[in-house]
């Protein structure tokens, strides 16, 4: 959120015209032309806010937009200058007059500020290709004064990361060889201080001592990103740096980079070879290409923080990085074993006694995640068992920690990278949905799209039936979770995010009552147990938390994860399952949680999808015939549940055929139309109640055109229902569907008894028009008024409308 007095400097920026833009842009050329100083950097200043602040693209005129250029590439431009000049040009990309070439600059830090607005334009090859070649000719320079060569990786991992492969052999080496040198031999002593300038500052200057591990003891090895002390010098600012970029240039760099899929034609002799190098001195390692010279590198320096990650940091800052470092390390040696098989058991030896010390600390989930992708990718190569500890991450880590939103997410990211890893045999993954959902529940505004995609590896046809009541039931598991974390004994201390305004007393007393202990152990289970419990009393119990924040966004996420999961459902389905799954949504259609504006987006999804099982498996209308009938046999699911009420009469009157089913019989549609037929009488002739709302026409008009259908195949019921159109079509205004009925609703229920009455005078044609063979479903059929079915109604109307005594065209 902005303060109000940014709110007013956005908005004036935003309401600045061109014409007076224009004149700005002429007074910071004036500015630019003569000696910059801070008029000019203020100048700029107001110009990057215009700029930035508007959502179009903005136009500056090409003197401006020239100077700009000449200033951020002049050698004695100050560097606060620079900045401005690169950031505005930066936020005007892609600009068709950007004249920048990065050619002929010597200066590596006006070379990345110049790289950032090249490669800011869009996807150029040859841009990106120029770039990345100018930073190592500047890195190959070795220029004494100036900056260093530290401004340039980034530009470097931005080449790697747009452009892989670009780079020629000979650039890339020198890179390759540059890192080692950075990651293995930056110096173990710490910088030496800056002397104040005062008189006795220069005979007293202390000599700088050596830098320490982060519990306090003298390094004795090389130096890391875990190294501390007071100052650092260049060399070692370039190893933390190095260390930064290194995952990214290990996979894309250069055309050699591909050493992963020659590394398992590579002979057994020659990877023990490369092992024996990589595991000796300095002088032997030198004798590998360049590229293997780094990765030899880059696991020795893993290997040293994985050594660091052990010690006991004495801050809490220290402590942190320690983490963030064990995770980039592990995520290291993976890609360094896919490239080099030959470090893999090595790899296994350090990390099989990091999982030891890591599993007992809850601290230290994170780096689990990277550990378990690592024994996924590499278990089989090794023959390691990757089980354990997918058991331990799915059924501890979602459970217990759930409230972590970076742990979250990391664990979303870490199942969504490793679906193709996860497999079948292990039957780990799929049971385990009941935990991640907890994740999903907690976190849905930023897990919904990660669970869009994972929801289809996560259905499987023996939980298909128990996940869609966890989706349905998901706000309810939110609720849940809120009362889980209140309740525990670190909520007084460690107070998660939760709506404050909220005191759910009695909610808090049912979460202890032993009465509903068993309702929420199965609610917040780990793992899919196959049985599915009934939790309308907790639907109820939990209702004073249906408003809370967390639980409304939670309700917003479920119709889009229904879609997903039946579009995924759908492609394992058998006939039995599909049936399952028609039964739950009859069901759940009238027990769902009351959650604001949560029912209805529910029930347009649930109709929609129980149309498209019909449509899948027409049978299903004959098999639930009984569930159905119930269904649909009392005035008030009518307005608890309107679009899935809708729905299934809409399937009842397609689906309710031979043509469809040879099981469908004579009886079977006479005590579908009785019960519809009882239903429209009464939502229309009967008096109107006080107590139910009015029935709306969508539903009365489907209604009309099932009992037509199902009249149409047992002609014995046209006559009845022929009176009943009758009557509709003389509806008086004011019915019992309202109080106060608007006049378009009676009219479009009075054309459609008009309408089906003139089809039934022809049952030939009705029974063609309403049960159109497999041939006649296909759009052509439809559309095209030469085809049989646009013709047949085009003659009924003629026919009725000469029987009226109207002019025929």
């Amino acid at each position: 959120m902005f303060t109000t007095g940014a709110e007013s400097l956005l908005h004036q920026a935003r309401e600045i015209q061109d014409e007076e833009l224009s004149r700005f842009c002429s007074r910071i050329v004036k500015l630019l032309q003569k000696d910059p100083g801070a008029e000019a950097v203020d100048a700029l200043r107001r110009l990057f806010l215009i700029i930035s602040a508007t959502k179009y693209g903005r136009r500056l005129e090409k003197p401006c937009m020239d100077l700009l250029q000449t200033t951020l590439c002049s050698p004695t431009c100050p560097e606060q200058l620079q900045l401005l000049c690169a950031a505005i040009l930066r936020e005007m990309a892609p600009s068709e007059g950007l004249a920048l070439s990065c050619d002929h600059i010597q200066n590596s830090r006006t070379l990345s500020l110049a790289a950032s607005v090249l490669l800011a334009q869009g996807d150029r090859q040859d841009e990106v290709r120029n770039v990345g070649q100018r930073a190592l000719q500047l890195l190959e320079a070795r220029q004494p004064e100036g900056p260093g060569p530290r401004p340039l990786l980034p530009v470097l991992s931005k080449v790697v990361s747009l452009a892989p492969g670009t780079l020629p052999q000979a650039q890339a080496d020198l890179l390759h060889r540059r890192l080692v040198d950075w990651l293995r031999y930056a110096s173990i002593q710490q910088g030496a201080a800056q002397p104040s300038g005062g008189f006795f500052s220069a005979p007293r200057t202390r000599q700088p001592g050596p830098v320490t591990e982060v519990d306090g003891a003298v390094a004795t090895d090389f130096f890391t990103v875990l190294s501390t002390g007071q100052r650092f010098t260049e060399d070692q600012r370039l190893n933390v740096q190095a260390f930064s970029m290194l995952r990214t240039w290990l996979l894309s760099s250069g055309p050699t980079s591909a050493g992963a899929a020659d590394a398992d034609d590579r002979s057994e002799l020659e990877g023990s070879t490369l092992s024996v190098l990589s595991a000796t001195s300095a002088t032997a390692s030198h004798l590998l290409p360049p590229q293997q010279q780094l990765r030899a590198g880059a696991f020795e320096y893993c290997q040293r923080l994985l050594e660091q990650s052990t010690r006991r940091a004495l801050r809490r800052g220290d402590s942190d990085l320690q983490k963030s470092c064990l995770v980039e390390a592990v995520q290291l040696l993976d890609v360094l074993c896919r490239q080099e098989p030959s470090f893999l058991y090595r790899a296994l030896s350090c990390l099989k006694a990091l999982l030891g010390r890591l599993c007992g600390d809850p601290a230290q989930a994170r780096a689990l995640l990277p550990i378990a992708r690592f024994l996924l990718s590499h278990g089989e190569a090794a023959a390691v068992d990757s089980e354990a500890i997918c058991q331990h991450l799915f059924s501890s880590v979602p459970a217990e920690l759930f409230p972590s939103p970076m742990l979250a997410f990391e664990f979303a990211q870490f199942c969504r990278d490793s679906l193709h890893l996860f497999s079948p045999d292990q039957g780990i993954f799929k049971p385990s949905f009941p935990s991640l959902f907890k994740l999903l529940a907690w976190h849905s505004p930023a897990l919904t799209s990660e669970f869009v995609v994972l929801l289809p590896a996560l259905v499987d046809a023996g939980t298909a039936v128990e996940m869609l009541h966890a989706l349905l039931d998901l706000p309810c598991l939110t609720a849940a979770l809120d009362l889980q974390l209140r309740s525990s004994p670190a909520a007084s201390s460690e107070r998660p995010l939760w709506d404050i305004s909220l005191r759910p007393t009695s909610c808090l007393e049912g979460f202890r009552d032993p009465q509903f202990q068993g309702l929420f152990q199965y609610l917040l289970r780990t793992k899919a147990g196959g049985i599915t419990k009934r939790l309308a009393p907790l639907h109820r119990l939990l209702q004073p938390m249906a408003s809370c924040a967390r639980v409304v966004q939670c309700a917003e996420a479920v119709p889009t994860l229904l879609q997903v999961f039946f579009a995924a459902v759908t492609q394992v389905a058998d006939g039995a399952l599909t049936a399952q799954l028609a039964l739950v949504l009859l069901e759940r259609s009238n027990f769902l949680f009351q959650v604001p504006q949560y029912e209805a987006q529910v029930h347009r999804v649930m109709s929609s999808q129980f149309l498209a099982l019909c449509r899948l498996r027409p049978a299903l209308v004959v098999e639930l015939a009984r569930d159905l009938l119930d269904f649909v046999g009392s005035v008030s699911g009518i307005h608890s549940r309107e679009r899935m009420f809708t729905a299934v009469v809409w399937a009842v009157g397609e689906y309710l055929a031979v043509s469809y089913d040879r099981r469908c019989t004579v009886e079977q549609v006479n005590r579908f139309f009785e019960s519809l037929e009882a239903l429209l009488f009464e939502v229309t002739q009967s008096r109107r109640s006080a107590t139910l709302p009015p029935c709306p026409p969508q539903v009365v008009t489907v209604l009309m055109t099932t009992l037509t259908k199902l009249a149409s195949r047992s002609q014995d019921l046209i006559p009845r229902v022929s009176l009943l159109l009758s009557k509709l079509r003389a509806l008086p205004q004011g019915p019992a569907m309202g109080s106060a009925p608007r006049d378009e609703d009676t009219d479009t229920i009075r054309t459609r008894a008009t309408e089906l009455t003139n089809l039934l005078k022809m049952p030939s044609v009705a029974q063609f028009v309403f049960t159109p063979g497999t041939e006649a479903s296909t759009p052509r059929f439809h559309r095209d008024a030469n085809t049989a079915l646009p013709l047949a109604l085009h003659t009924v109307s003629r026919l009725m409308d000469r029987e009226a005594g109207l002019p025929v065209a």
